[in-house]
């Protein structure tokens, strides 16, 4: 089973979110989606200053296997990308909830967190997805 920081909040499509102290969103893909999607071999960022909307996609990420959408945990505007995964994508896959953080956000509505999952319900529906 993987890993699942007690900090972080989920989409059922496997984006993660952790509020940050200055009230910003760092968002990425759980550890479970990178194992289920293989060995990463290109990230298409958003662009700073983007408005994304809560369930829309928001970046693209490609696998030997297939290529998935990130779709934005919450609404906002895009601060910051992680562009050191233009040239190092298998980050990602060795530290999802670390270092392969994707895009980070200026949430406009707070309340839209309260929709998200815990990780242990994220952790319940990733074991019933695999059954």
């Amino acid at each position: 089973m993987s890993e699942i920081p007690g900090d972080l909040k989920f989409q059922k499509s496997h984006e993660w979110v952790r509020v940050e102290q200055d009230g910003t969103v760092t968002v990425g893909i759980s550890d479970h989606a990178q194992a289920a999607l293989g060995d990463l071999v290109y990230v298409e960022l958003p662009e700073v200053g983007t408005e994304v909307t809560a369930g829309n996609s928001a970046a693209v990420v490609e696998s030997v296997k297939a290529a998935s959408d990130i779709y934005a945990p919450v609404s906002g505007t895009v601060t910051e990308v992680n562009n050191a995964l233009s040239d190092k994508p298998e980050t990602i896959n060795e530290d999802a909830y670390g270092d392969g953080w994707i895009f980070k956000l200026k949430i406009s509505d707070k309340t839209e967190l309260d929709d998200l999952l815990g990780p242990d319900e994220y952790a319940v529906e990733i074991e019933n997805e695999d059954h």
